[in-house]
């Protein structure tokens, strides 16, 4: 007769407390005396139904339940099927298993988004006090792996149910000033390029330099319009034929190295010496020319500020300069300006090109060569000025992510100034309930 399988043991209410506490010499820090350290898998309880799941293509932009998925957004789309509903008590917490995010979901969801945790915390736990506390964990990332078996190695704090308000209160106060704060910070950087555009349409309409020519007693009426093509020398896309590769060689940059609006020599292909000698000077790039992207991602002007060789893919002009500043010119072919009138004359569907003869007689403004000079000056100086801004709030940000973190990381230690210690010791909280 073969034999069952064994019965689990059942354990008593002191079993289970003990079963659950971690030792006072295994607690990772000290906590106030009336709190108690717990294993994290006996925190809460995993309802997560792997059997519903819901496909992504499946998501709507709009319905009657939210879909949770891993992404960084609460909601991830929407779904009308009833049976899909997360049936149990809320609130809960989700968990991203490969992503590692976690979520405070307490309004209608459908259960199922492919690979999340739905973890319901135990009475002894505040949903958002547990929620605060997983985010104060540090969960080593692990790649497109699953995280949730490491729970097992994880303890977590437990305050005393008064404290554990009084926690939530204190954080959700400290991250409300915080979220204010990166709020303006993000506007900063949000809105650099607007700002940019701005500065770049005054430069080319000879705002800028008004002041320089009323100085300088000359008229406005020395601005004048150019083809591209009769201030360079040469304008010339990549080579047509598809290039040989090499181990090594001289660079083959693509428009990946140059789409954010500087070269960049990271992770090249590389092309045989021999077919670098034998394009024409035309296609050879040369320190001060500018580079102009023509294919999906195009109306990117890069500068040439190195010296080493290299040459590029079709989807990219080379323009030789002749009679016009090159910081000038760059400038202005960063301009919205200069970008409609390339869209314009940008052919295709799937991925607009803007062809090489059309580029050579797009028109650009061009005013004396001193104040082509001036106009770069003044630009250089705004345009620095609002880089530092963007970069500084960028820090703000930054630190302020920072800041959450420690917020975090003090509350569950208790020093957040909110402890009482005549509060009744979480052990008590724990018997009742476990």
């Amino acid at each position: 007769m073969a034999r069952g399988k064994k019965k689990e043991k059942v354990l008593t209410p002191e079993e289970k407390l003990q079963q659950a506490l971690v030792p006072e010499s295994e607690w990772p820090y000290e906590v106030p005396g009336n709190w108690k350290w717990i294993r994290l898998l006996n925190s809460f309880d995993n309802h997560t139904d792997s059997k519903k799941k819901i496909q992504q293509k499946d998501y709507l932009e709009e319905g009657s339940i939210a879909i949770i998925d891993q992404g960084k957004e609460i909601v991830g789309g929407y779904s009308n099927n009833d049976e899909m509903r997360y049936e149990g008590t809320l609130p809960v917490i989700v968990f991203g298993d490969h992503t590692r995010c976690i979520k405070y979901i307490d309004f209608p969801f459908a259960q199922g988004a492919d690979g999340i945790k739905i973890l319901e915390p135990k009475e002894f736990l505040l949903p958002k006090v547990f929620f605060y506390a997983l985010q104060s964990i540090n969960i080593p990332n692990m790649g497109y792996r699953r995280h949730y078996p490491l729970f097992k190695d994880y303890v977590i704090p437990i305050p005393p149910l008064p404290e554990q308000q009084r926690i939530v209160d204190r954080i959700e106060s400290l991250f409300a000033k915080l979220d204010e704060a990166k709020e303006k910070a993000q506007a900063v950087v949000d809105g650099f390029e607007d700002r940019k555009a701005a500065i770049l349409h005054k430069a080319f309409t000879g705002e800028l330099t008004e002041k320089w020519r009323r100085t300088n007693f000359i008229s406005s009426n020395t601005w004048g319009y150019k083809n591209l093509e009769d201030v360079c020398k040469s304008i010339f896309d990549g080579d047509h034929m598809p290039p040989p590769k090499a181990e090594m060689g001289v660079p083959f940059l693509v428009i990946s190295n140059v789409n954010t609006g500087h070269l960049s020599f990271n992770n090249t292909r590389f092309v045989p010496q021999d077919y670098f000698d034998n394009l024409t000077n035309t296609r050879k790039p040369e320190y001060g020319d500018i580079l102009y992207t023509l294919v999906g991602s195009f109306g990117i002007p890069v500068i040439v500020d190195d010296i080493r060789p290299f040459c590029f893919q079709r989807h990219m002009a080379l323009l030789k300069l002749s009679r016009v500043n090159t910081r000038f010119l760059w400038y202005q072919l960063q301009s919205q300006e200069f970008f409609n009138k390339a869209s314009e004359i940008a052919t295709g569907t799937a991925q607009l090109t803007v062809p090489i003869k059309g580029l050579r007689k797009l028109p650009i403004k061009l005013p004396s060569e001193e104040e082509q000079v001036e106009l770069v000056r003044i630009l250089d100086e705004i345009i620095k000025k609002e880089k530092q801004a963007k970069q500084a709030a960028e820090q703000v940000i930054t630190q302020i992510d920072t800041m959450k973190k420690s917020i975090l990381a003090r509350a569950f230690r208790g020093e957040l100034g909110t402890n009482d210690p005549s509060d009744e010791n979480a052990e008590e909280l724990l018997k009742r309930i476990l």
